[in-house]
């Protein structure tokens, strides 16, 4: 079924949005200057607030993203994909703990569990998922999402590079420092990609809505 080819919003609703956006990243990156300061011990370590935040901000863009799928119904082959793409990321973001506790790289094959039947599905239905994609990938949360993925899978892997920092520091070179610049830039793509997800909720809705007040 067709989406409908619009679903407006007003401007007080997206000045709203904004504020709250800018308020949101403003926080992670206060979140992240007040562990520096204040918590020395587990800092930017597994247990540390950027650590735990990377895990809470991926398990809530599952939580949105099952609920547009399994309640909302609106572009399932699309959000199924997305779904599996953040589900991933979850698990390699528990690759320490994976490690330690359960087996080693015993992530690798959760992530292959996720991914592989996601894109037989998706592969197997590409037809649908093409018509669905059509409509997404003219929206907002389209490109933030993908701002989101390009911040945290490839600028933050470039810029968190050993060999940069130690060209920068010199003499000065601490792992911490390559560790810290990686992992605030991950925070940062992954938040774009909660933001993406929550307007593609949001989004979802009005085409809910839309779909239900159709003659």
């Amino acid at each position: 079924m067709s989406s409908p080819p619009s679903w407006p919003i007003g401007f007080r609703v997206v000045f709203l949005r904004a504020v709250l956006y800018v308020l949101f990243i403003g926080a992670i990156a206060q979140g992240a200057y007040l562990e520096a300061l204040y918590l020395p011990d587990i800092r930017f370590s597994e247990l540390g607030f950027t650590e735990f935040t990377q895990t809470l901000v991926l398990a809530t863009c599952c939580a949105m993203l099952i609920y547009t799928r399994q309640v909302l119904k609106v572009w399932p082959t699309v959000t199924l994909l997305l779904l599996g793409f953040v589900a991933a990321s979850l698990v390699r973001e528990q690759d320490h703990f994976l490690d330690t506790y359960v087996a080693e790289h015993i992530w690798k094959a959760l992530v292959a569990l996720i991914v592989l039947p996601t894109l037989f599905f998706v592969i197997k239905h590409r037809q649908r998922f093409l018509d669905e994609f059509a409509d997404y990938s003219n929206t907002f949360a389209f490109g933030l999402f993908t701002a989101g993925v390009l911040t945290t899978y490839i600028f933050s892997r470039l810029y968190g590079r050993q060999e940069f920092w130690q060209a920068v520091l010199e003499d000065s070179y601490s792992g911490t420092f390559k560790s810290v610049a990686e992992e605030v830039v991950e925070l940062l793509g992954y938040s774009l990609i909660l933001i993406a997800t929550l307007e593609l909720l949001l989004l979802a809705r009005r085409v809910h809505r839309a779909r239900k007040q159709a003659p």
